[in-house]
This record gives structure tokens, C-alpha cells and sequence, in this order.
């Protein structure tokens, strides 16, 4: 029912390409139908005797038959081609809209590539299920309908036997429909992890050779190629015994139609041209029945792709705490942390009671062991989790009651990850603020000091970096996301790592820029590089979820605690590698 419900919502809009669709099946399966009975006329006519304007008008609804049959087959396929033109790219366009919606916890769970592959099993099977019920469903059961409407005033014997046929073979059909689309459930979803698994080795190429690690991936990868082959074949031997069935069930009905019709001939019940329309009949029938057997189990594999693919679209999306939900209202930019509790995966909580406040304008370093809540801590305030309990504030907002789009745009993020999107340097750069012209997206570039090396790539500015910007180097990509971010100039300013990537030369010409941008805005900077905190007002050092220290540079220093004790063992501005056990918890 799911496939159903979401072929109504997306193709509503559409019903005059659905309608024109099954006005023309319709015509078509009246055009197949009618010509047995019209031969069946010509013979009785001509064995009778020569009557030549009988003749010729039956000759003139050949004619009219042929032309409706073609001008049908041409609205047909125009309406499909316009169905399909509009149709696809409204898929895409539900699925990204859709999965915008899901929590980012969902994307750390799931391979890009097999939410693609889900997405282009959709894409492409979708408008061939709608063929299907409308061209070869509805088809069929209109064949059926006249055929035997116009059997049973010629050879009711012959209509109660076709009757039985087609009821035992669409019995046959649905019994065999229910482990089919078990099989192809289960197919569909090792199709999308062999191409997830693909997408993953593809994108960590460059991994995968400094490693030599070809032999190891090729042995992962026959795992998930064993689990394919295994529900392939399965898949492929239940409907080659399918297949087969029905292929005996045809061929014994024929035999059975044909010993009829020379058993009723040779008694003189049925004549010449009875026999020639309920041949042409039955075998219309079981070629377009064997036929609809093969388009059968392809309807299977279709539906159980799409159904399958759909389920990533019943996923728990991102529900706000409140149904009612603001506009975010930034006038001073203080946030506040008020009893947060908070779990990854209903584990134990990485934070428990926190409680902190970061006033007006004020630059917070965040200091601390990998692991200890710092990233969590930026992304609480982002929003990319819900609490477990309390509350974060914005300006005396709980961001619980704030639309997540107004929180964000009202936050500058520069990331330690420095992916970018496979398009041109200047609109990775504009996706800060979409609005900005050319000439502030240049400014930007150069307060980021990327103007100058975008200026030397290719075609400047217009030059695409590449899928996660693999085609410019790491420094750089982190360079045209500060730019990014500068171009943004939102109050609340968030660093996590935004310099990690670049030379020590680099990095303190940048700082420079960021106390800058740093000025009139609340700011969160994360930093192992104790070095670039020493203009914070204020630094909070992590430690399991739990904030131990907190002041200035020389206050911490004076305490002799963590703080102090990172400071002394760091080497070029690096935490060392092992952990001093902390004391003096707050």
C-alpha cells in the first residue's frame, strides 16, 4: 500500500497523462479484440457466397480498426513520454526534500551510495510500474471482458473453458506473487548494499592505495557479493520453475481448445469462421497471457525495488520537541545551557546536568581529549541532536521551540571537514549566503587568503573542485570554507578545527581574520592548537562529557590542573598523546 499511497501523492497532478494512458489502452485492446470477430464475419461471408459490398465494408472497418490502432499507440506513447519527462525529476525532488527533513544521526548510519542506489531504483522503476498496471493490467482485462462478451455469443463452450484457463492462471500468479516479492525485497536490499559497498571503496580511493589494501577490500567485498549471488539465484531459480509452469499450463490448454473445435466441427456445431475467431481468440489470449507472465514477474521486481527503496522515507524524521515552532531572534547572541542531558544511542549520556552560560559577544575556546564533548557540545547548540532533557538557550529562546533553518542561518560553522560539493569554486564559496554577488564573494576569498591560489587554478573561480573537493588540497579546501563562512557573517561564529588543515604561516595570517570576523558575535572555538586560544575571554576544558576548568589562559595556567598540564607537554601547539589523569573536578 505504501508504493500506492506515494504513486497518488506524486502523481496526482498528472491524471491527464494517466487518463490519456488508459483511454488509449482502451481503444488499443478494442482494436485486438474486434479483428477476430471480423475475420470470423469475412470467412462466414465468402463461404456463403460473393457479396461484394459486405465484403468491402468489412474491409472498411479493418481500415478504421488500423487507424484507431495507430493513432492509440501514438497518444500513448506520447503520454507516456511527457508522464515520464515530469515524473522523475519530481522523485528526486521529493526524496531530497524529504530526507532534509531526517536527523543527521540518520546520515551517519546510512551509505551515501545506498541511499542513491534506493533513490535510482525509484527514479527508474516508478513510472515503469505505472506502464505496467495501465498498459499491460488494464489491457488484459479488457482483452479478457470482450473476448469472452464476444465468445459466448459465437462458442460458449469455448468462452466457459478460456473462463476456467484464465481463472487457474491468475490463481497460480498470485500464489506465486507472495514469495516473489519476498525474493526481490531481499534482492533489492543487497543491490543497495554492493553498490553502497562500491561507493564507499570509490570514495576512499586514495586510502585504498597508500594502504595497498586491494587484497582486504576485494575480501570484504565478497562478502556482500556472496549474499547477492545467494538471494539472486534463489530469486532466479523460484521464477524459472514459474516460468516453466506456466508454460505446460499453456501449452496443455491449447490442446484442449484445439481438440474441441475438431471435435465440434467434425460433429458440424461449429463452423469455418467460428473457428478461425475462436483461434485467433485463444491464442491472442495466451500469447498476450504468457506474455503478461513475464511482465508479471518484472512488475514484481519493480514493486519490490520501489517498496523497498520507500522504507528509507518511513524513517523517524526530524520531529521538533514542540509543535509550535518560532523564528530564531538574535539581539545579543548569549547562550545558555540549563540542566542538558544528553545519550548517543541511548548509551550512557555523554553529558549529564550541564549547565553553563556563554554571555553576549564572549569567545569560548573549548579544550579537551578526543572524545570528550566538545563536537557534541557545538552540535546540541546546531541542533543536529535532540536533548534527552533540559534546555539550550538562544537569547532566553529554547532552540527546542526554534525552526531548525532559522537556527542554522543564524550560525557561521567552519568544520574540520573540509568536503566540498563537485561544483565550481565560487558557488561552494556563495553557498554561505546564495544572495552574494560576485564582488563579496571575491572579498571573502581574499580575507580567507584563497584568492590568491583560486586565481592560479584552471578557470579561476569557475573551476570545479571536484566530488568532496578532491581536486584542490586539503588546506585549500578549508581555506574556501573559511571564505564561506566569512561570506555568512552570522552572529553566532563556530570553529571547530577550522584551521587544522592549514601550514603554521597560513594559519597565523588567518587568525588575524578571524578575530576580525570574532568581533560583535558570540563565539565557540574548538581547537587542539592551544596556541590559537590565547585570545579567547574565556576556555572550557572537557573532560567525559564534563566541563573540569573554566577562565582565562593565565587563570588556568595558575590552576595547575588539565589546562595546565596540555599546555606544558604540547610540542608545536598539539596535545600529547597520552592523558595526564585529571583532577579538580567542577
Amino acid at each position: 500500500m505504501m508504493v500506492f499511497k506515494f504513486i497518488y501523492q506524486l502523481t496526482c497532478k498528472y491524471r491527464i497523462y494517466q487518463l490519456g494512458l488508459l483511454i488509449s489502452t482502451c481503444f488499443i485492446a478494442i482494436s485486438e479484440t474486434i479483428k477476430p470477430f471480423l475475420v470470423k464475419q469475412l470467412i462466414d461471408i465468402a463461404s456463403i457466397e460473393l457479396r461484394d459490398n459486405t465484403l468491402w465494408s468489412i474491409a472498411l472497418y479493418f481500415a478504421i480498426l488500423r487507424c484507431v490502432l495507430v493513432i492509440s499507440c501514438t497518444i500513448n506513447d506520447y503520454c507516456s513520454a511527457l508522464f515520464t519527462a515530469r515524473v522523475q525529476p519530481d522523485i528526486v525532488e521529493y526524496f531530497i526534500k524529504k530526507l532534509y527533513k531526517y536527523p543527521y544521526t540518520f546520515f551517519q548510519n546510512q551509505l551515501s551510495g545506498s541511499i542513491t542506489s534506493k533513490l535510482n531504483d525509484v527514479f527508474q522503476h516508478l513510472p515503469t510500474l505505472i506502464f505496467t498496471i495501465i498498459n499491460h493490467f488494464c489491457y488484459f482485462v479488457l482483452l479478457m471482458v470482450i473476448s469472452l462478451a464476444l465468445m459466448f455469443s459465437v462458442a460458449p463452450i469455448f468462452a466457459i473453458i478460456l473462463s476456467i484457463w484464465v481463472f487457474l492462471f491468475l490463481f497460480i500468479a498470485y500464489f506465486s506473487m507472495q514469495k516473489s516479492i519476498y525474493l526481490n525485497r531481499a534482492y533489492s536490499e543487497e543491490k543497495a548494499n554492493i553498490i553502497g559497498e562500491c561507493a564507499d571503496y570509490f570514495t576512499n580511493m586514495l586510502t585504498v592505495k597508500v594502504f595497498s589494501a586491494k587484497k582486504y577490500e576485494l575480501e570484504r567485498f565478497s562478502l556482500v557479493k556472496n549474499n547477492f549471488i545467494g538471494i539472486t539465484t534463489k530469486r532466479g531459480i523460484y521464477h524459472t520453475w514459474i516460468d516453466f509452469f506456466l508454460g505446460i499450463l499453456n501449452s496443455i490448454y491449447t490442446l484442449v481448445f484445439i481438440a474441441f473445435l475438431i471435435l465440434g466441427y467434425s460433429k458440424k456445431i461449429v463452423g469455418t469462421g467460428d473457428i478461425a475467431f475462436v483461434v485467433m481468440t485463444n491464442f491472442g489470449i495466451i500469447s498476450t497471457t504468457y506474455q503478461l507472465s513475464m511482465t508479471f514477474k518484472e512488475f514484481i521486481i519493480n514493486w519490490s525495488s520501489v517498496d523497498q527503496a520507500l522504507i528509507i522515507l518511513e524513517e523517524e524524521q526530524e520531529i521538533p520537541s514542540h509543535t509550535k515552532q518560532n523564528q530564531l531572534i538574535i539581539t545579543e547572541g548569549k547562550i545558555v545551557f540549563d540542566s542538558v542531558k544528553f545519550y548517543y544511542n541511548k548509551t550512557e549520556p555523554i553529558f549529564y546536568k550541564k549547565s553553563v552560560v556563554i554571555k553576549t559577544h564572549q569567545k569560548v575556546g573549548l579544550v579537551g581529549y578526543s572524545g570528550s564533548g566538545k563536537s557534541t557540545f557545538v552540535n546540541l547548540i546546531l541542533k543536529l541532536y535532540d536533548i534527552s532533557d533540559g534546555r539550550i538557550l538562544i537569547d532566553d529562546q529554547d532552540i527546542s521551540y526554534i525552526i531548525p533553518d532559522s537556527l542554522r542561518s543564524n550560525i557561521s560553522l567552519m568544520s574540520q571537514d573540509s568536503s566540498l560539493f563537485n561544483r565550481s569554486v565560487i558557488e561552494n564559496i556563495r553557498y554561505g549566503r546564495i544572495t552574494a554577488t560576485d564582488e563579496e564573494v571575491i572579498d571573502a576569498a581574499k580575507k580567507a587568503y584563497a584568492h590568491e591560489f583560486i586565481t592560479i587554478l584552471p578557470q579561476g573561480y569557475k573551476t570545479i573542485v571536484g566530488e568532496k573537493g578532491i581536486k584542490v588540497s586539503s588546506g585549500q579546501r578549508q581555506r574556501i570554507i573559511i571564505a564561506r563562512a566569512i561570506l555568512k557573517n552570522a552572529p553566532i561564529l563556530i570553529l571547530d578545527e577550522a584551521t587544522s588543515q592549514l601550514d603554521t604561516i597560513t594559519d597565523h595570517l588567518i587568525q588575524g581574520t578571524l578575530l576580525e570576523l570574532m568581533h560583535g558575535k558570540t563565539t565557540i572555538v574548538i581547537a587542539h592548537r592551544l596556541s590559537t586560544l590565547l585570545h579567547m575571554d574565556r576556555i572550557l576544558v572537557f573532560d567525559k562529557g564534563m566541563i573540569i576548568e573554566d577562565g582565562t589562559h593565565i587563570n588556568l595556567l595558575n590552576q595547575n590542573g588539565l589546562y595546565k598540564a596540555l599546555w606544558d607537554s604540547q610540542v608545536s601547539g598539539f596535545l600529547p598523546v597520552h592523558k595526564k589523569p585529571s583532577s579538580n573536578i567542577l
